[in-house]
């Protein structure tokens, strides 16, 4: 199975990512519980939470392939590997290093990286990217995105990620999104497994029309 196919096996599922920063290996697996039970598909543990690959590892093991997960916040090409050899399969960055995003799709991984220009968007094509990250987007808009969808290729998922809540999402959907990623607004470190639920749950009741 390609990368892309991969990937478009979970967001067909749900078209959200689990951001949790911060997670710790030890809460890891009922973090990893409340985000499934919810429905989301996709986890993403950046690589500034503590010992991340011991989650993601936790994580991999638990889930199997029920769930797409890998690392977030990927900055050296050499952690693609290390994240692979976790049982990572998604690499997330959040900028377009060109030198990430072809580590991770030359070993099968989907690669995700941020882009905010039409410029680096395409860079990140032609650097073999699965799917793009409009972050943060925040300083964008449906609008702006909608504008990048006319040139940007059909094939290519559109991940929008800052500033995402459960009631902000349809504009972004209705001008092409094809997904989101949740950070904060899922997920804070100490928070419980209850209230994990609870926003993971508002969030996909957010995708419907």
């Amino acid at each position: 199975m390609s990368a892309r196919e991969t990937l478009h096996r979970y967001l067909d599922v749900c078209p959200l990512v689990a951001i949790i920063r911060g997670v710790t290996p030890g809460e890891a697996e009922a973090v990893g519980d409340a985000i499934f039970e919810a429905g989301i598909r996709i986890v993403e543990v950046p690589l500034n939470s503590p010992e991340p690959l011991q989650s993601i590892g936790r994580l991999a093991a638990r889930f199997g392939d029920r769930i797409l997960v890998g690392a977030g916040t990927v900055l050296d090409p050499a952690d693609v590997a290390r994240v692979r050899d976790a049982g990572g399969r998604i690499i997330v960055s959040p900028d377009t290093n060109t030198a990430v995003i072809t580590a991770a799709a030359e070993a099968g991984l989907v690669a995700s990286p941020g882009y905010f220009t039409p410029s680096e968007a395409f860079a990140a094509i032609r650097a073999g990217a699965t799917a793009l990250k409009l972050f943060p987007a925040e300083a964008a808009s449906p609008a702006v995105l909608k504008a990048q969808l006319a040139v940007l290729p059909k094939h290519v998922p559109i991940l929008v990620v800052g500033g995402i809540k459960p009631d902000n999402m349809r504009p972004w959907l209705n001008a092409g999104a094809t997904g989101f990623g949740l950070g904060g607004g899922l997920y804070q470190p100490g928070q419980s497994i209850a209230e994990t639920l609870d926003k993971a749950r508002a969030y996909v009741a957010g995708l419907r029309p």
